[in-house]
C-alpha cells in the first residue's frame, strides 16, 4: 500500500507532469512571469467553467476576500455577518479593513452558516453576508441571496474549499458556487481542490462597475500605469501559477468526481456505528466536493481516535479545534457562549481524514478499518 498522506499532490503531478511541465516552459521561455498570457488564458478559461462574467486572478485566497470587501466601499464600523465555524482567514479581513465582524452560528447538518443565526444577527449597521462552502459543501445560496435581497445586503461568497460544487434552485436551475453572491472570492493553495504549486486566488463576479473597480484594486489601484485612481494593493497571480492552474482546470470536475467516490466509500464503511457521523452524500452529490471528509465523533473519544490513527500513521486532522469568537484576536463581549451552541459541539466532535483525488480501495480500506477497530475495542 502506498503511503498515506493528507493530500497526495505528488501522485497526483506524476499523472499530469508532461502537461504542467510544458504549460511552465512555455512562461520560462517567454519570460512572461507577471500578468502574462497564462494569466489571461486561465483567467477566461475560469470564467467558461464557472459560467461568471468576470474572474480577477490575485495572489492568494485571502488577498481575494479582502479585495472583494474594498471593491464593495465597505466602510469602517460596517457589519459582516460571517460563520463562527471556520478558518480564521475570513474574519481577519473584515477586522483588517476596520469593518465590524459579526459571528453567527452554524448548521449542525451542513456546518455552513445558519439562516436563522443571519436573520437574527441583522442590524441597521449590517452591510454584508459572507457564507462560507465549508468542507467542499455549498451553502444554501438560494435562502441567503433571499435573505441579502430583503435587507440590501451584499452577498461576499468564501468559495475557497468548494469550487466546482453546484448549487440547486428550487426552479431546477444550477449554478456554480463562489458565482452566485455579488462577489465571490476563492484560494488556489496546494492542497484545494484546484490548486497551484504555491498561493493563488481570484474573485468573481457578474457586475461589471465592480470587477472594473477590483481589477484596480489588485494592481495598485491603476488602470493606466503610474495613475493611480483608486486605494490598491499588490495582489497578482504570476504566470507560472496560472500555467499550473491551466493545466489542471480541465480535470477539475474528474478531480471532484474522485473525491465524491471517495467519500461514498468512507460512509458506506461507517454506514450503522452509532458513533459516527458521516457527513450527507446526495445521490447525485454535485452540490458537496468535499475538499475535506469530516466525520463527527460522538461518544467523546474523538481524541483518542486520533492518537489511534496516529499510531497506525494515518493522516487526520481537527478542522477547527477553536471557535472564532474564542480566539484572542477576535474576542469579544458582543458574544454569548448560548449564542453558538452547534459551533462548540462541533469543535469537540469533528475529526478529518485523508481526502484527495489519489485515494486508493486499499487506502480507504485501511483507514475505515482503522477506524472501526478503535469502537471496536
Amino acid at each position: 500500500m502506498r503511503k498515506l498522506q493528507m493530500v497526495d499532490l505528488k501522485s497526483q503531478y506524476d499523472k499530469i507532469k508532461t502537461t504542467v511541465d510544458a504549460s511552465i516552459q512555455e512562461v520560462l521561455d517567454t519570460t512572461t512571469y507577471i500578468n502574462g498570457p497564462k494569466v489571461h488564458e486561465f483567467q477566461k478559461n475560469l470564467e467558461e467553467y464557472l459560467g461568471v462574467k468576470h474572474v480577477i486572478p490575485c495572489a492568494n485566497g485571502t488577498d481575494a476576500l479582502q479585495i472583494a470587501m474594498m471593491g464593495l466601499g465597505l466602510q469602517p464600523g460596517d457589519e459582516v455577518i460571517t460563520a463562527d465555524f471556520t478558518f480564521a482567514a475570513t474574519v481577519e479581513v473584515i477586522a483588517l479593513l476596520q469593518l465590524t465582524p459579526v459571528l453567527v452560528d452554524v448548521e449542525m447538518y451542513n456546518m455552513n452558516i445558519s439562516l436563522d443565526a443571519i436573520k437574527k444577527a441583522i442590524t441597521p449597521k449590517t452591510k454584508a453576508i459572507v457564507p462560507v462552502h465549508l468542507f467542499g459543501r455549498a451553502a444554501n445560496m438560494e435562502a441567503i441571496m433571499a435573505i441579502a435581497k430583503e435587507h440590501n445586503l451584499y452577498v461576499i461568497e468564501d468559495n475557497a474549499q468548494a469550487i466546482g460544487a453546484n448549487c440547486k434552485f428550487s426552479d431546477g436551475t444550477k449554478k456554480k458556487a463562489g458565482a452566485i453572491g455579488h462577489v465571490g472570492a476563492t484560494s488556489f493553495f496546494p492542497s484545494k481542490n484546484l490548486g497551484c504549486y504555491g498561493d493563488g486566488g481570484a474573485i468573481f463576479t457578474n457586475d461589471d462597475e465592480l470587477a472594473h473597480t477590483i481589477r484596480g484594486i489588485v494592481n495598485h489601484g491603476m488602470y493606466v500605469r503610474y495613475h493611480h485612481d483608486v486605494v490598491g494593493v499588490n495582489s497578482r497571480l504570476d504566470s507560472i501559477q496560472a500555467a499550473v492552474l491551466n493545466a489542471k482546470l480541465p480535470l477539475l470536475d474528474q478531480y471532484n468526481t474522485a473525491r465524491q467516490n471517495a467519500a461514498r466509500k468512507y460512509s458506506a464503511a461507517f454506514e450503522g456505528n452509532e458513533n459516527i457521523i458521516a457527513p450527507i452524500i446526495c445521490d447525485v452529490c454535485d452540490c458537496h466536493v468535499f475538499h475535506q471528509y469530516t466525520l463527527r465523533i460522538t461518544n467523546g473519544k474523538r481524541d483518542q481516535l486520533m492518537e489511534h490513527l496516529q499510531v497506525k500513521q494515518i493522516p487526520c486532522a481537527i478542522y477547527y479545534p477553536i471557535p472564532l469568537h474564542s480566539q484572542k484576536a477576535y474576542a469579544d463581549a458582543r458574544y454569548k457562549e448560548e449564542d453558538f451552541p452547534v459551533t462548540n459541539q462541533l469543535v469537540q466532535e469533528v475529526i478529518s481524514l485523508p481526502m484527495h483525488t489519489e485515494l486508493e480501495d486499499e487506502q480507504i480500506k485501511f483507514i475505515t478499518d482503522s477506524v472501526l477497530e478503535f469502537f471496536n475495542k
